[in-house]
């Protein structure tokens, strides 16, 4: 009989019937968020069937919304294989795996991939395009500070303590520190330092202002609101920006400003983004995917370079060069560039009259940090490896900065200047 058996099962196994070797199988069910529109399985269909995969199980119910959400129970056999099946997939809708017992380090790893990539969705209402981007960047900081020793997933823990510190500090919670100051005989100050993000200071005449620095433009809606408490027609002002230096952190409000005076450096920069190269800062291999989070994360739109009033264009190593002026109501600032030892672009106004300087982030004061702030502000260094491009050179300029800071009121780009009694809030 066990002979018989044999023989008929060599037959089978010739006849192709039965496969040489016996896999192991087992069902994986996920969940697809798909459009509630005739057509939108078939895109995934096609895929599985690319992979040869079958469905031991299909169910979905409308729910009232745009959207249906598909169970399927899919048949694993190779691990390797079932991880690129959910890369593909998950490059055209959410996935969510909602059960699986395949123990392979492989398909352990596309579970927390698509398991960060749907909390990534859910906590800054990213679409499917910023999902894919983001675990690109994610993993690039992973792979570099992976070199460096680290673990893994200390990196992604990072990245998603910076994306909820942003959810989580939106509307209510956004509470900044404000002080404010007559800092000329025309001009008053309302210096607003947000939970993270640049400092903004707003000047006011009376009739139009100026902003020095905007902060995260995810949090416009929330700093426009604060402002209005202090220059209630300010939606009727005329407003112009004025800008340290292009990074990300810095440029909200530049959308709601008629003018935005930065250096030529600056202007370049935001010249790249438009046209879809990598900005300076993206130019540094240690910088670049932290940026990029940073933009997907912060909402970021490029400022309109037609609103760009070019201050001046650095010549020259000099550690600080004057590139050229500019005057805001009483207040007369001489306009320096650095040799980009923070970011390429950097500048400072002087105004020597009011003894009032803004140094952006060439010069930051860590001891005025509020609590919030300093939470936030050790996480970039960590991502970035550095938050300047050449430490040395960012040094230099920040010890030539603190001596001619003298008897200035400095507003720093981040923290407050303490020895400066300010009216506080």
């Amino acid at each position: 009989e066990r002979a018989q058996i044999q023989c008929i099962t060599k037959q089978l196994k010739e006849l192709g019937y039965l496969t040489n070797a016996v896999k192991e199988q087992q069902i994986m069910l996920v969940e697809l968020k798909l459009p509630d529109i005739a057509g939108a399985l078939q895109p995934i269909l096609e895929v599985l069937c690319q992979y040869d995969i079958n469905i031991s199980y299909m169910n979905s119910q409308e729910n009232g919304t745009g959207y249906q959400y598909f169970k399927m129970g899919l048949l694993v056999e190779n691990a390797d294989m079932i991880k690129r099946l959910l890369d593909e997939i998950s490059a055209i809708c959410p996935v969510n795996i909602l059960e699986y017992s395949v123990t392979e380090k492989v398909l352990d790893s596309a579970v927390f991939y698509l398991g960060f990539a749907n909390e990534m969705r859910t906590l800054l209402s990213l679409n499917q395009r910023e999902v894919s981007n983001f675990i690109v960047d994610a993993n690039r900081i992973m792979q570099m500070l992976d070199e460096k020793g680290e673990k893994p997933f200390k990196t992604f823990e990072y990245i998603r303590k910076f994306a909820k510190f942003i959810a989580e500090h939106k509307g209510e919670n956004y509470i900044p520190r404000v002080s404010h100051r007559q800092i000329s005989p025309q001009v008053h100050a309302y210096f607003i330092e947000p939970p993270c993000g640049s400092n903004t200071c707003v000047l006011d005449d009376g009739k139009e202002v100026a902003i020095v620095d905007g902060g995260f433009p995810c949090f416009e809606k929330e700093l426009k609101e604060e402002i209005l408490k202090w220059i209630p027609d300010w939606n009727q002002r005329k407003k112009t920006m004025i800008l340290t230096h292009a990074d990300i952190d810095h440029i909200g409000l530049c959308c709601d400003c008629e003018d935005i005076y930065a250096s030529k450096t600056a202007f370049d920069n935001f010249v790249l983004e438009q046209e879809h190269e990598d900005n300076y800062r993206e130019q540094n291999i240690a910088h670049a995917p932290h940026c990029r989070l940073s933009k997907i994360m912060s909402g970021y739109v490029t400022p309109d370079v037609y609103k760009v009033r070019i201050i001046g264009e650095k010549k020259g190593n000099d550690t600080l060069t004057r590139i050229g002026d500019i005057s805001f109501a009483d207040l007369n600032f001489k306009v320096y560039e650095g040799n980009g030892g923070h970011v390429r672009g950097e500048t400072i106004y002087v105004d020597e009259t009011n003894k009032i300087m803004f140094t952006g982030d060439n010069i930051v004061n860590i001891r005025g940090f509020s609590k919030n702030q300093r939470e936030f502000n050790r996480l970039a260094p960590y991502l970035m490896t550095s938050v300047n491009v050449d430490s040395q050179e960012a040094t230099r300029c920040r010890k030539l900065l603190e001596e001619w800071s003298k008897g200035y009121l400095v507003c720093a780009g981040h923290g407050i200047w303490e020895d400066i009694p300010m009216e506080s809030k």
